[in-house]
């Protein structure tokens, strides 16, 4: 586990930045595209806004989501719209290169759905995205993975989550910790503080869960 301290969220953007076209660079020299797991919530939009003014080639790179709630892509709770609104609609990048978890059809079948394209971009071979962005709730959960979820230890690629506020599609754990790079983005203080008081209390924490091999934490001092 790499563990990447700054002293403002401008600094760790700048980090993830330099860090993301290394990557980029790496794989584009080789002919190969680059896919890369996006995040909701509030704590990735002036990361995103950032990434939208940087100059890279974004029809090499293809975008997934790591969850989403179950609410249209016009809803202001939607993380797909969140993404759009920050980075997609601000740079130049096919259609096709974007992969979201549609909403329009039941629950169910929205997550089967986003299964077989997940499988169909890898070809049926093994699920490895090049970076999964996760960003992580004050209880510790990832992505739409919550403490205690019966859903933590199984082997999916999406399912569908039942929670209070909203029904959600969250990719499994063992896609997120097969990804190449998991990027744990604790981009404010308390967030910082929040992870080293959890991160002592075990795996019953969805983020306590992460592969270590490929995990980097962003985090501020």
């Amino acid at each position: 586990m790499i563990i990447i301290n700054k002293k403002s969220e401008k600094s760790l953007i700048d980090q993830f930045i330099n860090d993301l076209k290394k990557d980029y660079l790496r794989k584009k020299k080789q002919n190969k595209r680059f896919s890369f797991v996006l995040t909701g919530g509030k704590s990735p939009r002036k990361l995103y806004r950032k990434l939208a003014k940087i100059n890279i080639d974004w029809n090499s790179i293809d975008l997934f989501w790591g969850d989403e709630r179950y609410v249209s892509h016009f809803s202001k709770n939607s993380n797909y719209k969140l993404a759009a609104d920050e980075l997609i609609k601000k740079i130049k990048i096919n259609k096709k290169n974007i992969f979201p978890i549609k909403t329009q059809k039941s629950i169910s079948q929205c997550s089967v759905d986003y299964s077989k394209t997940i499988k169909k971009y890898f070809k049926n071979k093994k699920i490895s995205f090049d970076y999964c962005l996760l960003g992580m709730g004050v209880d510790g959960h990832i992505a739409s993975l919550f403490p205690n979820s019966k859903n933590l230890n199984k082997k999916f690629i999406t399912k569908p989550v039942e929670k209070k506020d909203f029904k959600r599609i969250t990719l499994g754990l063992n896609v997120i910790n097969n990804s190449k790079k998991i990027l744990l983005w604790l981009n404010n203080r308390s967030k910082s503080k929040i992870y080293l008081k959890i991160k002592k209390e075990g795996k019953k924490v969805p983020v306590n869960n992460l592969n270590k091999k490929n995990t980097v934490i962003y985090k501020i001092n």
